[in-house]
């Protein structure tokens, strides 16, 4: 018998930043390691992943990182938390083993950690055995994970659909998925984020004959956005283009290596005649693969309609179509992407929500899921609470008893001890690191102060340059100010200004010596004061005195 936590250290309530965490006796093992983009009011904040304390607090006892497949919420984070978790070992398919390498070697990190895994091939952990499963994903090679321990089996489902279409890499192992629910399931964990859809979400997430359409009705040039993990996407556009007498030409480092990759190894089919290159791109039928960076959704395209691409210029014979989804916090994006198309025009084609949905797991398939693996208790997963709760309303329609439904949020355990739920409240510290550029520190709270100050209020910069030897002032004070007034329609503030720090640095100096740190505080105590009854506003203020 086992003492088993499970809990999460991102993706509860929330879409992104996926890591959960299960812990049996004394060894770890995690599932995801994502990322989560940053919403417009961010203030420059690339994205967020989730706070790490917790393992690094206990790496010793980490068994290995479990990575289902290669999308960014999933497997994102792995370049930042790499260092911070030296040696830990990460499991993951053939084909997201190649995403993730790929990304490492773009930061310089080390690949060593990198383990390919094989479907329905078990690895052991003491009296702790894991076994991938093959389920259908956007992407192929999609695995959920059955852990299978002295209490029974615990499923992690990760993002899947049941379509029977989908086949080779892209294939449900439905006779696995079987025998394990035969097994003994103590819990399955499956993501939420369709769980309120009805029906299945097959056929819907086929997008082959709105592609047919656009290459048929539209006789000009097409720029096909994509995620470039997307596959099955990709795919269905290469089905149609070989219809046709046009060439593909795929843009852009990252996309053009995944493309590579994948038509190598068998994962994307298309005859060689229809790959065009760069001296195709201003043809009138090309097909031009475009695809959005890792941490900036939409932000290629938006290059491209600003004029910004050195090979792209859009004009009115184009047709844009965005075969990407509208990702939450990025909807003002979105939507600005739409009028510059409109603006440009270029014709623009876009997935409606309604009839076109992404590779995610709607009611139907849910309760199939719940079917198959017959679990004593189900735990919702990826997604808001809202769609947590109508996924665990799922189970209860299935006979699951509400108390077995497990409802929880980032940090929050889910304890078992011999197979039995036991309610003890515990709770690990969680939160987010939000990474800025190419470093993996946390950028910090104060720092986002200061971006939110000066984004609400500007800055005000004040200089003044004082003799070295007689400390006698020689020029200044200077006023510099940005976002703060528009300084042709204010020069009476500004005079005060420079008088309000006249007075304070002539006040604290005498007998040849300065106290420096004494004006710089008196002078930003002053004038944030001053300022705030003159305008309503309190700008950052920084006082630069040098001496020559």
């Amino acid at each position: 018998m086992s003492k088993i936590n499970i809990f999460g250290l991102g993706g509860l309530n929330e879409n992104g930043k996926n890591m959960y965490v299960i812990e049996i006796d004394d060894s770890i093992f995690v599932f995801e390691a994502g990322l989560q983009y940053a919403d417009e009011h961010t203030l420059g904040i690339d994205y967020v992943i989730p706070n790490i304390d917790y393992l690094k607090e206990n790496a010793s006892k980490i068994k290995g990182i479990f990575l289902t497949h290669g999308h960014d919420e999933n497997v994102g984070a792995i370049v930042d938390i790499i260092d911070l978790l030296d040696n830990v070992k990460i499991y993951s398919s053939k084909f997201t083993c190649n995403i993730v390498k790929q990304e490492l070697i773009t930061y310089k990190k080390k690949t060593d950690n990198l383990i390919e895994i094989k479907e329905n091939k078990t690895i052991e952990f003491g009296n702790v055995k894991i076994t991938p499963v093959s389920l259908s994903h956007s992407i192929p090679d999609n695995f959920g994970y059955a852990i299978y321990t002295p209490d029974g089996v615990i499923f992690y489902a990760s993002d899947f659909v049941f379509d029977s279409t989908m086949r080779g890499p892209y294939k449900t192992d439905l006779g696995r998925l079987a025998y394990i629910g035969r097994q003994g399931v103590l819990c399955l964990l499956a993501e939420s984020l369709y769980a309120m859809k009805k029906d299945h979400t097959s056929p819907n997430h086929r997008i082959q004959g709105l592609v047919n359409e656009t290459l048929t009705k539209h006789k000009g040039r097409i720029i096909f956005n994509v995620l470039n993990s997307h596959l099955y996407r990709i795919q269905e556009l290469f089905n149609e283009v070989s219809k046709t007498d046009r060439k593909i030409v795929v843009m852009g480092k990252r996309l053009q290596n995944i493309v590579k990759y994948s038509i190598d190894n068998n994962y994307l089919h298309i005859d060689s005649k229809f790959i065009g290159d760069l001296s195709n791109i201003n043809d009138s039928n090309v097909v031009i693969l475009n695809s959005n960076e890792r941490e900036k959704p939409y932000y290629n395209m938006i290059k491209i309609l600003d004029g910004y691409d050195k090979f792209i210029k859009v004009n009115k014979d184009d047709t844009i179509f965005l075969a990407t989804p509208i990702y939450e916090g990025r909807e003002k994006t979105f939507y600005k992407l739409l009028d510059k198309i409109a603006m440009s025009g270029a014709t623009g084609v876009i997935l409606s929500p309604k009839k076109y949905l992404s590779h995610h797991a709607s009611s139907e398939d849910l309760m199939m899921m719940i079917d198959l693996m017959n679990p004593k208790y189900y735990f919702p997963i990826k997604g808001e609470y809202s769609e947590q709760v109508a996924n665990g309303e799922l189970a209860e329609k299935l006979g699951i008893p509400k108390n077995n439904i497990i409802l929880k949020e980032n940090g929050d355990v889910a304890s078992f001890e011999n197979g039995e739920l036991i309610n003890n409240y515990n709770r690990i510290k969680t939160g987010i690191i939000s990474i800025d550029g190419e470093s993996s520190d946390d950028i910090g709270e104060l720092v986002l102060k200061d971006r939110e100050m000066l984004s609400n209020n500007g800055i005000i910069i004040i200089s003044a340059t004082l003799d070295k030897k007689n400390k006698q002032l020689l020029a200044g004070p200077e006023i510099l100010t940005r976002g703060f007034i528009y300084v042709k329609d204010s020069q009476e503030i500004i005079d005060d200004i420079k008088d309000i720090s006249l007075n304070i640095i002539k006040e604290n100096t005498y007998n040849n010596y300065v106290d420096y740190n004494k004006i710089k505080n008196t002078i930003r105590d002053n004038l944030s004061k001053h300022l705030f009854e003159q305008t309503g506003n309190k700008p950052m203020i920084i006082t630069v005195l040098q001496e020559i």
